[in-house]
């Protein structure tokens, strides 16, 4: 039985989701998985929780050193009151370029960081709902200041599970040593990179605290093309075929490209976005490359190819929210089949 995430378009602004929300809360989801980039992933998640009842609402994820620890988690203490105890904080340290040159933030090793952030927001949530001081004090991070008046004070649910979104080997290893799960890119969701390479190095930062790869779910975020016929399913591969060549251009990416045999590819992809050349990089994902990395199937079909692909893996797995509403029914028998 898995519990499935509805996703929704990057391009969806908080005007749009309380509306898309309540639509996954009514097919049958049990989450939502909000992006952050675009548009606020803090703001967009407040919507989304506002209009739901049931639903889980996690973001995946927040990019999170632009922000400072005592911003997030003043938020996220907001969201989780707001909810009564429904959100899920994920958190990310996003590529060099971007950290630098998008959100002007200092650079430093991501994971040693990240260590800290994860850290200093449970010694504020602890804060928060024990009114003791705050004393944090790292080697990126120090907390020594919360004043009454600026505590929110105690709620009925404080204990917001947070997500590491994780691609290298060191991220991969804090969400192990630390985290209370983790949410896969799509470029590292493939069966066999998870046992081969996720798992060991789950494994390798668990054991830092006592704990098994085990004892940190996976939040599996694959992209997949589906449909309700065999033409919008076409159309919908050849989408994703777009999408995986532009992920696949950042080295980042490249590791499950090196598990297959296929680290050619990601760098001829750098070349193409360096000359310019983007309406040449999808030919480079050739057929074969995208049944092994793409999910895919109509709607009758992809509840199964999901079961079967990610069996005994996780229990949880996103879904694309359908952009028509006129197929909501046949989600809402995907997620029936998912369920069983």
């Amino acid at each position: 039985m898995f519990r499935v995430y509805a996703t929704i378009d990057e391009h969806t602004n908080p005007a749009q989701a309380s509306a898309l929300a309540q639509r996954a809360e009514a097919i049958g989801f049990d989450g939502l998985l909000v992006a952050d980039g675009l548009h606020d992933g803090l703001l967009i998640a407040a919507m989304a929780l506002q209009a739901t009842r049931r639903l889980v609402v996690g973001i995946g994820v927040l990019v999170a050193f632009p922000r400072s620890p005592m911003v997030v988690a003043h938020a996220a203490w907001d969201l989780q009151l707001l909810s009564g105890g429904r959100f899920e904080l994920g958190l990310g340290p996003q590529v060099r370029g971007n950290i630098v040159g998008r959100y002007a933030t200092r650079w430093t090793p991501p994971a040693p960081r990240m260590r800290e952030y994860v850290q200093s927001l449970r010694a504020i949530f602890d804060s928060f709902q024990h009114g003791g001081p705050l004393l944090y004090e790292g080697e990126h991070y120090h907390f020594t200041r919360l004043q009454p008046f600026f505590n929110p004070g105690p709620i009925e649910q404080p204990e917001i599970p947070i997500f590491l979104g994780a691609v290298g080997p060191k991220m991969t290893a804090l969400a192990g040593e630390l985290a209370d799960g983790l949410i896969t890119h799509p470029t590292n969701t493939h069966p066999r990179y998870i046992r081969e390479v996720t798992h060991p190095r789950l494994e390798k930062g668990a054991a830092r605290t006592g704990r098994s790869s085990g004892d940190v779910p996976l939040l599996l975020a694959p992209l997949i093309a589906t449909g309700a016929g065999e033409e919008q399913l076409r159309a919908d591969r050849e989408r994703q075929r777009e999408l995986l060549a532009f992920l696949y251009s950042t080295p980042a990416y490249w590791p499950s490209l090196e598990l297959f045999g296929w680290e050619d590819r990601g760098r001829r992809l750098r070349e193409l976005t360096r000359e310019g050349k983007w309406t040449e990089m999808t030919g480079l994902i050739d057929d074969e490359m995208l049944r092994e990395m793409l999910p895919s199937g109509t709607y009758a079909e992809i509840g199964d190819v999901l079961r079967e692909r990610y069996a005994g893996l996780s229990e949880l797995v996103t879904f694309p929210l359908p952009r028509d509403e006129a197929h909501d029914a046949e989600v809402a028998r995907v997620l029936d089949r998912l369920h069983a």
